[in-house]
């Protein structure tokens, strides 16, 4: 029984340092108590609403009208990460936007992506938007379904966040970064896993994110870190 005893005490020990370890690593810059979004957002749209009606109308008839090729591209943004903004770059410098290529960058875009989740996942806790698909049978999404609530979009937070830091670190690809960026949260409305009202949420969020981050210490000095790395992979 001993044994037994030691070895459940081993395994909750594991779990606990899992756990702790994998927080650590997110390491967000800031958090929902630097910035709480339920007192800078507007309310959602009512379940109920003449706009809710008119944005599952455009998520339908994108449903019958969305191709192939959309679906696909819907698919592949799913992820939330910086390197699908790869295609923004000219084709001789896409391979060497890459995380094995660029650690400093990766660390650096972990942690902002990590705020972007410690500030608009409570906020979507606390509204709890049913997704499209949750309030119509009739919505069938193409990408991976999620039981979180829909507003704001994190990946509409994400994208415009994402896109707002790497155009300070190559001003010279802003206007393809931010269309970039604009593709990659419309996905989440052509996806059918979004209504409009929680892309336009999401970009606002972006910008309020932000604006925050660049307030603290850490973020300017691994931001600045991060760019120059960049800068000299891709010979700029």
């Amino acid at each position: 029984m001993k044994k037994i005893s030691n070895c459940l005490c081993l395994l909750v020990l594991l779990f606990v340092c899992g756990i702790s370890g994998a927080a650590e690593n997110k390491n967000p810059f800031i958090t929902a108590k630097d910035l709480d979004l339920v007192h800078l957002l507007p309310q959602p749209p009512a379940n109920d609403s003449a706009q809710t009606r008119r944005e599952l109308g455009e998520v339908l008839t994108l449903q019958v009208t969305r191709t192939p090729a959309m679906e696909e591209r819907s698919i592949a943004d799913a992820v939330e990460d910086i390197w699908r903004f790869r295609e923004v770059l000219p084709l001789s410098m896409q391979a060497k936007f890459n995380k094995e290529a660029l650690p400093k960058l990766a660390a650096f875009f972990e942690r902002v992506k990590a705020s972007e989740g410690a500030v608009v996942d409570p906020a979507k806790d606390y509204w709890k938007r049913p997704r499209p698909h949750q309030l119509s049978d009739l919505v069938k999404p193409c990408v991976k379904l999620s039981a979180s609530g829909a507003y704001p979009s994190g990946h509409a937070t994400a994208g415009y966040l994402m896109a707002t830091v790497l155009a300070e670190m190559i001003p010279e690809k802003r206007v393809e970064i931010f269309d970039r960026a604009s593709e990659y949260a419309e996905n989440r409305v052509i996806g059918g896993i979004h209504f409009r009202s929680d892309i336009v949420a999401g970009r606002t969020a972006g910008s309020l994110i932000t604006a925050a981050l660049i307030q603290k210490n850490d973020y300017k000095t691994e931001f600045a870190n991060a760019k120059t790395e960049l800068r000299a992979q891709l010979g700029l």
